[in-house]
């Protein structure tokens, strides 16, 4: 028989209306009660071992958080007798944190990460049945060595593209531009596509503080120098189209340069990557030739995320971490 463990972390799918409010509040099922209300059928064949890690919004989540979730799938995937793991997230930052895990952990076995829409006992919720279909992904054998996966509105989704991408609907998430892995059809685990490569960082001091920037028309640097005038180790700049920022921004990225902060230039489109097609004041040229790291086809929060991850695993050439050909 096959074992999976369900590690619980709160959010929607852990949900239920506050008394007083009428509204939801995030994680406050634990995981035995979640599991019960799943009420996952015995036919499938499958044991079920469930641990809540912590009961959380995901917006509430923190490095510690990430980095005791990493523990905990460590500590299960190393016992023989595990086959999976499934972990139930929140919807919010469930795109961060699957990336995060996929980077910093390496098993064979399936990784599932789910989470929900509507909460358990909202009419028409995906809970339940995001769950059983995660359970299902976390037994399959066509899973193994593809990192860490997301299962969703029965699509699988590799981590390192998926995007939540609508606030509200079922169909939350989507990999825009690469698609969906495979799918999940009358209890049966169907994959068609496998990406080609892995890879796996190993932690070795904390994780460092990395920002977010949103470009825009005519945007100053006003939030770039509070930036370098804080204790950050990165910064992630989200430009337009190929990697373009308003000239204004510039000379106070340039300061992050020299100051010694890993500066990562990023794309707003859905589609496409960072590339030095032009050569003018503020373009990706133009960052690159001062020092400014190409963000690639990233997008900015999991660009953010994999600089994290790369200075605490003290990468030996950061400035090519986006790079797959050097890999």
């Amino acid at each position: 028989m096959k074992k999976v463990v369900v590690l619980t972390t709160g959010g929607t799918i852990a949900s239920k209306k506050n008394i007083d409010s009428g509204l939801l509040e995030s994680g406050v099922i634990d995981g035995n009660e979640l599991l019960e209300l799943c009420d996952v059928p015995s036919d499938i064949g499958i044991d079920i071992e469930v641990e809540s890690v912590f009961q959380k919004a995901s917006m509430h989540i923190t490095y510690p958080d990430l980095l005791l979730l990493k523990q905990r799938i460590d500590f299960h995937l190393n016992k023989p007798e595990i086959d999976g793991v499934v972990i139930t997230h929140g919807t919010d930052t469930l795109e961060e944190t699957s990336y995060f895990l996929n980077l910093v952990t390496n098993h064979s076995k399936p990784i599932v990460v789910t989470g929900s829409q509507r909460s358990p006992n909202e009419i028409g919720t995906d809970s339940f049945v995001n769950i059983k279909h995660s359970i299902l992904t976390a037994c399959s054998p066509d899973l193994y060595d593809v990192g860490v996966v997301v299962v969703f509105n029965e699509r699988i989704f590799h981590s390192k593209y998926v995007k939540k991408e609508h606030a509200s609907n079922i169909q939350g998430f989507n990999s825009f531009g690469f698609g969906y892995i495979g799918i999940i059809d009358n209890g049966y685990v169907h994959v068609h596509q496998k990406p080609i490569t892995n890879e796996y960082f190993q932690i070795k001091k904390g994780l460092p503080e990395v920002d977010i920037i949103k470009c825009y028309m005519d945007s100053d640097d006003k939030y770039i120098r509070t930036a370098r005038e804080s204790d950050i180790k990165g910064l992630i700049i989200e430009g337009v189209g190929r990697g373009q920022v308003s000239p204004k921004m510039v000379d106070e990225i340039k300061r992050c340069v020299e100051k010694g902060i890993k500066v990562v230039i990023t794309t707003s489109a859905e589609e496409g990557e960072v590339y030095t097609t032009y050569d003018y004041s503020g373009s990706a040229y133009d960052l690159y030739k001062n020092g400014v790291i190409l963000g690639r086809d990233y997008d900015s929060k999991k660009a953010r995320i994999k600089l994290m991850v790369g200075l605490a695993s003290e990468y030996p050439n950061i400035e090519r971490i986006y790079d797959p050909s050097y890999h």
